[in-house]
């Protein structure tokens, strides 16, 4: 129990510093009075939104954590609503920062016409998002494990209506549900926060760009100011609920992998309470380990004195908390393995002694680190594959399309091969245990790459704010460089969540079988059964047909914008400036077409693996689950790939960097032809797609062990 404090009051700490930061941006200034009007309507705006959307979320949760208390587990519906609240924290806490850092960040820029201090602003900012999802997530389960005094594998509990062969491990139960209340509130605020702001961004652009030929987010287009709302409730609010998701996933399947180690192999003689007590406690150390040193990472970040090379800043903090979190990590794989070890008390399948669950988590972390590096190299303008697409942008619209599929396709590779050598080294080194840790491995030091991440919207809202505020060309020079770094670091956030949802599935889908098995039987999903084949070729069929929703209801939603907008910018007065369009039913607009639209998708997650389950039993989900997860992973890394090159590709060409090709030139709206494909595909389908898997993957896990045993056809 010892450790679980421990762990708290670097959860506190975390919590402390993110509070600390939120009122230093508080206490910042805002800048000129057009510049405080206009961040107050994004604010607004922002609110508005969360507010609605989140009086769905909650009818949807308190009926899901009924059910869950009345007929599963009596406590489970409490632990759902548990990880539903701090996801939404999370989401809420990182919007507000993020409206507020916007305008400061700008307002910086304008004070002082300095990168360096620029840079700073921001990426305390990001921070607050960042240390939020990561603390929060660990605070939920620490509650859960402390309330209940640690983890038990043996007792088994019932709903408060006792169902006939329904019972389940009341552990298990309550952390796979505390997981999937994040995981349901995560998919509601991809699939909304995506509808609205591609939406918005796509309908701007069109009247901006190729209907009115105006400057990108001039405030004489009202769907822009939707757009600077949409960076903040998606990029930000989504990403977080995103990435929280997948760090609590991985902490909850390795909890549960635990306790299927132990009762498959506690029957041997030297396998006692304290290895499992072991396999249990170190996922949260390791969680901890990383935390301690996203701190490092970001605090020095926070005090010292910055460069004017964003990247570099950027990069060292990434670098010092990925540093600390593997140095930490092997101490505490050491001084919680190494006495089982030379005690002979260790699983057979850790290799390597006490080292292995610390190798399986490095794989995780060097996986982290290798699919960035590949993101930003397809879809950054300082490498080959973006500016070969952006100087092929004068051979019109059909070459930008079909090149930019290319350079997607292509990109998947690597980060495929990457996550197969990952689990593989991982599996052979550590069992089925080192596959959850090198997943946990990878999302360790989670709090810093979604800080940098949240970096990029709230630099691009800065950039936006500059523009539509008409600051001097200075101010807007400095908010480019920032806004183009953010770019790379969204891409590479966007890689990241995507490698992770990767491991986190894998993990789920192993913890998915031992939670179906009977104790002391082996863990098997036959791939010769045809009911596991025939669910495979089901999931691999749900992605696309996910993909094509999402991709409709956003174009839908785009048009009924832009059609709204052009009706306001034909009122006399506001092409010239002198009237304001009606921002706030262009926003009002934008929030409705995303709430109306978010249910069905986020219901198909929920419904499938129940509705498979009872039907056709728990080798036919497991085929639907690893049939979507192989389909799932490349389509996911092709669409934020392809849409990152598109338009990084765009700002390559507006930044003046191809001869006689700038704004305005037929190789520029080409490009803008390729960013609008390209913002569905990275901003709604390929972020949406892994929390898809995850959450059929989460809800698989909760029900296996209540319905292992119920099917219609067997």
């Amino acid at each position: 129990m010892t450790i679980w404090y421990i762990a708290l009051c670097l959860v506190i700490l975390g919590i402390c510093y993110v509070f600390f930061n939120y009122m230093k941006i508080r206490r910042m200034g805002e800048g000129t009075q057009e510049m405080a009007e206009m961040a107050g309507i994004i604010r607004s705006g922002a609110n508005t939104f969360m507010l609605t959307e989140y009086k769905s979320i909650t009818i949807v949760l308190v009926a899901v954590a009924l059910v869950f208390t009345l007929f599963v587990e009596k406590t489970s519906g409490l632990t759902f609503l548990l990880g539903g609240a701090m996801s939404s924290a999370v989401c809420v806490l990182g919007m507000k920062s993020a409206t507020y850092a916007n305008v400061r960040t700008a307002n910086k820029a304008r004070e002082s016409l300095s990168i360096g201090e620029t840079v700073k602003v921001a990426l305390c900012g990001g921070s607050i998002s960042g240390l939020a999802v990561q603390t929060f997530g660990m605070l939920g389960l620490l509650i859960i494990l402390i309330v209940q005094a640690g983890v038990d594998h043996t007792s088994v509990s019932t709903g408060l209506i006792k169902l006939g062969g329904m019972s389940c491990n009341p552990t298990v139960m309550r952390v796979s549900t505390y997981s999937l209340g994040c995981s349901i509130v995560a998919m509601f605020n991809r699939v909304a926060g995506g509808n609205y702001t591609k939406a918005a961004d796509i309908s701007s652009d069109i009247l901006g760009k190729i209907r009115h030929d105006l400057p990108e987010d001039d405030s004489r287009v009202p769907n822009t100011i939707a757009d600077f709302i949409g960076d903040n409730v998606n990029d930000i609010a989504g990403n977080c609920s995103d990435l929280l998701e997948s760090f609590v996933a991985t902490l909850s399947a390795s909890i549960m992998i635990a306790v299927t180690l132990y009762q498959t192999h506690g029957s041997k003689e030297h396998i006692t309470d304290a290895t499992f007590n072991a396999t249990v406690t170190f996922p949260i150390v390791l969680a901890a380990c990383g935390l301690l040193g996203c701190l490092l990472g970001l605090g020095i970040a926070n005090f010292k004195k910055m460069s004017d090379d964003p990247s570099r800043e950027l990069d060292l903090s990434t670098w010092i908390s990925a540093g600390a979190t593997v140095l930490l990590g092997g101490a505490a794989s050491y001084l919680i393995f190494g006495k089982l070890a030379s005690g002979g008390n260790l699983y057979d399948d850790f290799v390597l002694g006490w080292a292995s669950p610390w190798i399986s988590a490095v794989m995780g972390i060097i996986s982290g680190v290798a699919i960035g590096v590949i993101t930003e190299y397809y879809t950054s303008t300082d490498h080959r594959p973006t500016r070969e697409l952006a100087e092929i942008c004068e051979e019109g619209e059909a070459f930008v399309v079909t090149k930019g599929d290319a350079i997607g396709s292509r990109s998947c590779l690597l980060p495929v091969l990457i996550i197969a050598l990952a689990l593989l080294i991982s599996g052979k080194l550590c069992g089925t245990y080192g596959i959850a840790i090198s997943a946990l491995g990878m999302l360790a030091f989670v709090g810093a790459t979604v800080s940098i991440d949240a970096f990029g919207p709230i630099a691009d809202n800065a950039g936006g704010l500059a523009e539509s505020c008409h600051l001097p060309a200075g101010v807007r020079k400095i908010t480019d460089k920032l806004d183009a770094v953010g770019n790379t670091t969204a891409a590479i956030g966007k890689g990241f969540a995507i490698g992770s949802a990767a491991f986190a599935t894998v993990s789920l889908i192993v913890a998915y079988v031992g939670n179906y098995t009977e104790i002391g039987a082996e863990l098997q999903l036959n791939f010769a059964s045809f009911f596991v084949v025939a669910g495979g070729i089901l999931g691999g069929a749900l992605v696309e047909y996910f993909s094509a929703m999402l991709t409709d209801n956003t174009i839908d939603s785009a048009k009924i914008m832009a059609d709204e907008g052009d009706k306001m910018m034909s009122i006399p007065g506001v092409l010239e400036g002198k009237v304001r369009p009606d921002y706030n039913k262009m926003i009002r607009l934008a929030a409705e077409e995303a709430i109306r639209k978010m249910v069905f998708p986020s219901v198909i997650a929920l419904l499938i693996p129940v509705i498979g389950m009872v039907l056709f039993g728990v080798q036919f989900v497991g085929g639907v689950l690893v049939g979507a997860t192989i389909v799932a992973i490349p389509r996911a890394i092709f669409m934020g790939n392809s849409g990152g090159a598109f338009d990084n590709a765009k700002k390559y060409i507006e930044g003046e960097n191809i001869a006689g090709h700038g704004k305005g030139s037929p190789a520029h709206k080409a490009a803008v032809t390729g960013d609008t494909i390209g913002d569905t595909r990275k901003d709604v389908v390929g972020v949406a797609l892994d929390i898809f898997i995850k959450l059929m993957s989460t809800v698989s896990n909760t029900i296996a062990p209540i319905l292992r045993n119920i099917s219609l056809m067997k």
